[in-house]
């Protein structure tokens, strides 16, 4: 198994907190890590036919058998009754064991645990593997287009299976499984129409009016669809910094696959060398960066703090770090893996107005070299490290 850097943080929370959530998208490797984190718990998975059925038919009964040891709960949103249930056994101060639980339709997990558990439980976002979680493990890919390609769910580096198939055999599992429940979603078809054109706007500033018009649904339910993917952790809608510096700023948020490879196979990349010469190798670039820090913060237990900033002029940074309004690191992301007196315009620029440190301004390319340069510091996909400190 290759470690995980969530690890950390959830054996954290069990110390704190009675209960556990580690939720995340389907296949990001959550049941595998709990088990591993809690060698010692039985393990109980509720897609059972028979489990559930006892779950549902006599809760009370079912969560009573696992008061002395505690028990992992896999896929726990598809008995909703357990969490009223479960709420009362975590005020009971008699009871000291731990229920960790899982799940992967995290629309209707998050929405039972704000009624029933809020303050009571732990949550733990996990996404597929990091670029530093593949580096340690020894299972690095040989290219950044490789990467790109073939993204970071768990099953790509455990079985040798293509991933087309693996993302063709995903989308439909998202489909048919999880939004079918929703009312939200009438029209699969229309929906998977969306989540190619989202794919195409990856890096891009959102339009609610032009996406909807490209998949033939209004402003609204454009706006609600992409709260569906963003809750399911398919995507990331990163928010401009509220900081002008005396310039009217773009107010609509800038979109993000949260894996590069599943963005890849819904804009029809069928290798790893059609992206060296592909249009949008500019977003799925700046989606596997992003994607790299907003892992590293959810692995800490802790939400994005990751902004854009863009005035009406166009000078634009493509990620800023914001620590509360205390400071805010500046980070482009540029694709090319030849350095290029361009790439840096706009960070001078944004600098010039903040009055930024260059010690504390980056530029992140594709190529494989580090320079300290007047503006800031130059470094490499493959050596994120310097940024995400900041990340802390």
């Amino acid at each position: 198994m290759i470690p995980r850097s969530a690890r950390k943080k959830i054996l954290e929370f069990a110390e704190g907190f009675l209960a556990v959530a580690v939720i995340g998208p389907r296949q990001s490797g959550k049941t595998t890590l709990v088990k591993d984190v809690f060698p010692g718990l039985p393990y109980v998975l509720l897609e059972d036919p028979d489990t559930r059925r006892f779950a549902e038919e006599d809760p009370r009964a079912f969560l009573g058998q696992f008061l002395k040891d505690g028990v992992i709960l896999d896929e726990i949103q598809n008995v909703p009754e357990l969490f009223s249930y479960l709420q009362g056994v975590l005020d009971n101060k008699e009871i000291n064991s731990r229920f960790i639980l899982t799940g992967s339709q995290n629309f209707l997990m998050m929405e039972k645990i704000s009624q029933s558990l809020a303050g009571r439980v732990g949550i733990v976002k996990l996404l597929p593997f990091s670029l530093d979680e593949l580096y340690h493990s020894g299972s690095p890919c040989e290219s950044l287009e490789e990467y790109i390609y073939r993204g970071f769910y768990p099953r790509l580096y455990q079985y040798p299976i293509r991933p087309s198939d693996y993302y063709a055999s995903y989308v439909q599992t998202y489909l048919e499984r999880d939004l079918r429940q929703l009312k939200q979603v009438q029209s699969l078809s229309t929906f998977h129409t969306f989540l190619r054109m989202c794919a195409f706007r990856v890096g891009q500033i959102v339009n609610f009016t032009s996406l909807g018009n490209d998949c033939g649904i209004t402003y609204k339910t454009a706006q609600d669809w992409l709260s569906l993917l963003q809750t399911s952790f398919l995507i990331h809608l990163m928010p401009v910094h509220h900081k002008n510096y005396n310039k009217r700023l773009i107010r609509m948020p800038k979109l993000y696959f949260t894996d590069p490879g599943l963005a890849s196979y819904l804009i029809g990349i069928q290798n790893p060398q059609e992206i060296l010469t592909h249009p949008m190798k500019g977003g799925l670039f700046e989606t596997l960066i992003i994607s790299e820090f907003y892992k590293y913060r959810l692995n800490q237990g802790l939400e994005s703090n990751l902004y854009f900033w863009r005035d009406k002029t166009g000078h634009e940074i493509d990620c800023i770090i914001d620590h509360g309004g205390l400071y805010e690191i500046p980070v482009e992301i540029k694709a090319g893996k030849t350095i290029s007196e361009d790439f840096f315009t706009n960070i001078k620029y944004w600098n010039s107005l903040s009055g930024q440190s260059p010690d504390r301004s980056f530029l992140v390319y594709g190529g494989d070299q580090e320079q300290s340069r007047s503006f800031g510091r130059v470094i490499s996909f493959s050596h994120l490290q310097p940024v995400l400190e900041y990340l802390r």
